[in-house]
């Protein structure tokens, strides 16, 4: 697949925008001034993401798990939507899991 190539350094590109866009949310996170109900959960799953993306073979459907449980923590706080946006994007770009049939 295309997608697999590798970079200069050897790393998955799509590991390389994982990893970046995993470390801005937690940025922006940790500096958002108000405290809500979820943002341990929030905190917890992006530390995931990130640790899946440093093993380098992230696997897709503990991805979209975790960021279901991102998006859910903090969905309604809008200052995060850029941060979260750009976590889904990256996310996705590991396309699909691979459909389990019966």
């Amino acid at each position: 697949m295309g997608q697999e190539r590798l970079t200069g350094r050897g790393e998955d590109p799509r590991v390389t925008e994982l990893r970046m866009a995993v470390s801005r949310l937690r940025r922006e996170l940790a500096g958002h001034p108000a405290e809500f109900p979820d943002r341990g959960i929030a905190e917890d799953e992006l530390a995931a993401l990130d640790a899946m993306a440093v093993s380098g073979r992230p696997e897709i459907p503990r991805l979209r798990r975790s960021l279901l449980l991102v998006a859910g923590a903090i969905g309604s706080v809008s200052a995060l939507a850029p941060g979260l946006r750009d976590v889904r994007v990256a996310v996705e770009l590991f396309g699909e899991p691979p459909r389990r049939h019966p």
